[in-house]
């Protein structure tokens, strides 16, 4: 029967032969005390019909055989899958009505007339809740163990055989190449095999790729583990949301046959999903049949998760088992995301557990020796903008040199050379922290240049020992903090020293024209940029003063600011982790000085 899927409801396929025939359509089916009604589905071998029972009064489905002339072997495996159906007397099983033959002796059988929705159409609409889906797959491995109690082995399971209704209802379909346990002869193998996307092709082995166990794909005889690990892949399907094993025949058996089953909860992290049930499916997903629970008690296991009957010892294990994984992974430098990850599902696996609990606020609080790649990426990316934003406001800061020209024009200027390169340099500074906060790229070391440059120019027209070394620290304040110079401690130590010694030395050797003498009792100050003498001499100095005064001020300012955020950030989080974990979170240090 063809479903919305793609899928049938007729694993066996037809013969060659029969497919050879093509799609020819049977003659009307003409059966006594039944009214029939739609085609319902068709597959390889036989199609579904609503009908009404006319001698009941209720709608029942009828499945006959499509081919007018089927093969003896064609009838044979359809009258099997009839009276295996028949046999599984079971809620969750298909009931059968009645068997016989039409008007031409091709046999048909009624059934109950069941939803059309299936598993498979639940898990594509994803917005079904987790919990229904375990209360059906439950139902699903109660129907597989009675079907396994009475000696017969399904071999395609799959969420395209597993109906549900709107009422709760769960049904196993396609029944059709089941095996009894007790059939040595195995001799339905090598003939036909459903693919994933529901086609069948011929001269395969039976059953899904995708679904089949290992055992199964390599062609050895099943038994009753084979439906274990095909309910492990639908319960891997559930959790994951995606499929144990990729589509296509070649991909499907490659994977299964060659590959160790992976846990859902290592393929999606992001789903947090319950240990528990992550652990059952791995169970059921064993390569060594010999490993794999019972149906039965695969639901049982799921049965206690959805009552909330968890084993608390069990727990306590899974949670040892998750914080050694945990101490494992934080030894290396890319898998503290995974250590924090395990050690936060081993606390809550064991929400009273000290050790766990402790772990857990290491990996938080207590920074990593060597940073994991992905962690250094985004503080690099954060520290780039806050470069950026700092950027700004130095692109304003640099151009309030401009307020001064003017009252360097009132006093007098000697040599518009070095008042030129003054503003040329104010200028570039300018431009490279515009640049700076539109590319995102911090390059320190030009400002830095650019500043020495200010101060010697600066330190011919004002004298290096005349307001200057305010000017410089403050610029090595900005330096050491606003552009990441602190983790060159030396070099931005260097170019401070160097933006006021070096003037010193140029003009102590005569290199530049000195702006300064030393006599007995007295330092004579002479700058060779600009006139000194006047009222407008005392109005320079005390603006100068007063401007690296408030600069000096504001800066310190945003450094507490700075500060005090990132304490009050630090204790906000440790208090959070107080509340939260059953023992006494450090509190966090306050740090000497905040940088940007």
């Amino acid at each position: 029967m063809t479903r919305s899927d793609g899928s049938t409801d007729d694993t066996l396929a037809a013969t060659q032969a029969d497919q050879h025939a093509g799609r020819a359509r049977p003659p009307e089916l003409v059966l006594s005390g039944y009214e029939l009604g739609e085609l319902l589905g068709e597959g390889g071998m036989g199609e579904v019909r609503l009908a009404r029972d006319a001698r009941i009064g209720r709608d029942v489905a009828i499945k006959r055989m499509r081919h007018p002339a089927p093969s003896d072997d064609s009838v044979a495996r359809f009258l099997r899958e009839a009276k295996i159906q028949a046999r599984l007397d079971h809620p969750a099983i298909v009931p059968v009505h009645e068997l016989g033959a039409d008007s031409e002796g091709r046999p048909y059988f009624t059934m109950k007339r069941i939803p059309s929705a299936t598993l498979h159409d639940q898990l594509e609409r994803r917005d079904v809740p987790l919990q229904r889906l375990l209360r059906a797959f439950v139902d699903v491995c109660l129907a597989v163990e009675f079907a396994h109690a009475r000696g017969f082995v399904h071999r395609d399971l799959k969420p395209s055989n597993v109906s549900l209704g709107d009422y709760g209802e769960v049904y196993v379909l396609d029944w059709g190449i089941a095996r009894s346990l007790g059939d040595t002869t195995n001799d339905l193998r090598d003939r036909d095999i459903t693919t994933l996307e529901g086609a069948t092709q011929v001269g395969a082995l039976l059953g899904t790729p995708g679904y089949m166990a290992p055992e199964q794909a390599r062609g050895e005889p099943v038994g009753t583990a084979a439906d274990v690990y095909a309910l492990g892949c639908m319960l891997f399907e559930i959790l994951a949301g995606e499929a144990l094993h990729p589509r296509g025949t070649q991909a499907a058996m490659s994977s299964t046959i060659a590959e160790p089953a992976q846990s859902p909860a290592t393929r999606k992290p992001d789903r947090t999903i319950a240990p528990e049930l992550d652990a059952a499916c791995i169970a059921a997903l064993a390569g060594d049949p010999a490993h794999r629970p019972r149906a039965g008690e695969l639901a049982d296991r799921i049965q206690a998760y959805l009552d909330g009957d968890r084993d608390v010892e069990h727990r306590r294990t899974l949670a040892g088992d998750e914080l050694a994984a945990a101490r494992t992974l934080a030894a290396e430098p890319a898998g503290r995301a995974d250590a924090i990850r395990r050690a936060g599902r081993a606390l809550a696996l064991d929400p009273e557990s000290r050790d766990a609990a402790a772990f857990v606020v290491k990996l938080l609080v207590e920074p990593p020796e060597q940073l994991p790649p992905e962690l250094d990426r985004e503080l690099r990316e954060q520290q780039a903008e806050q470069h950026a934003r700092t950027a700004g406001t130095a692109s304003r800061a640099a151009l309030s040199y401009l307020a001064f020209a003017p009252f360097v024009i009132l006093v007098g200027v000697r040599s518009w050379t070095a008042f030129a390169a003054m503003y040329v340099a104010v200028f570039a500074l300018y431009g490279h922290s515009v640049w700076q906060s539109r590319t995102r790229r911090v390059r320190p070391e030009v400002p830095l240049v650019i500043n020495i440059a200010m101060m010697a120019v600066l330190s011919t027209m004002m004298s290096p020992f005349l307001f200057v070394p305010a000017v410089i620290c403050i610029f090595a304040m900005t330096t050491t903090t606003h552009m990441g110079m602190w983790q060159r401690p030396v070099a931005a130590l260097a170019g401070a020293l160097a933006a006021f010694l070096l003037p010193v030395a140029l003009q102590a050797f005569g290199v530049m024209q000195q702006t300064w003498s030393i006599e007995p009792g007295r330092l004579e100050i002479v700058p060779s940029s600009i006139e000194i003498g006047g009222p407008g001499t005392m109005v320079l100095l005390l603006v100068a003063n007063l401007g690296a005064i408030v600069v000096a001020a504001v800066f310190a300012r945003s450094m507490a600011r700075s500060r005090d955020s990132a304490q009050r950030q630090l204790e906000i989080q440790a208090w959070h982790l107080r509340k939260l974990l059953p023992v006494e979170t450090p509190r966090p240090a306050v740090p000497a000085i905040a940088c940007h």
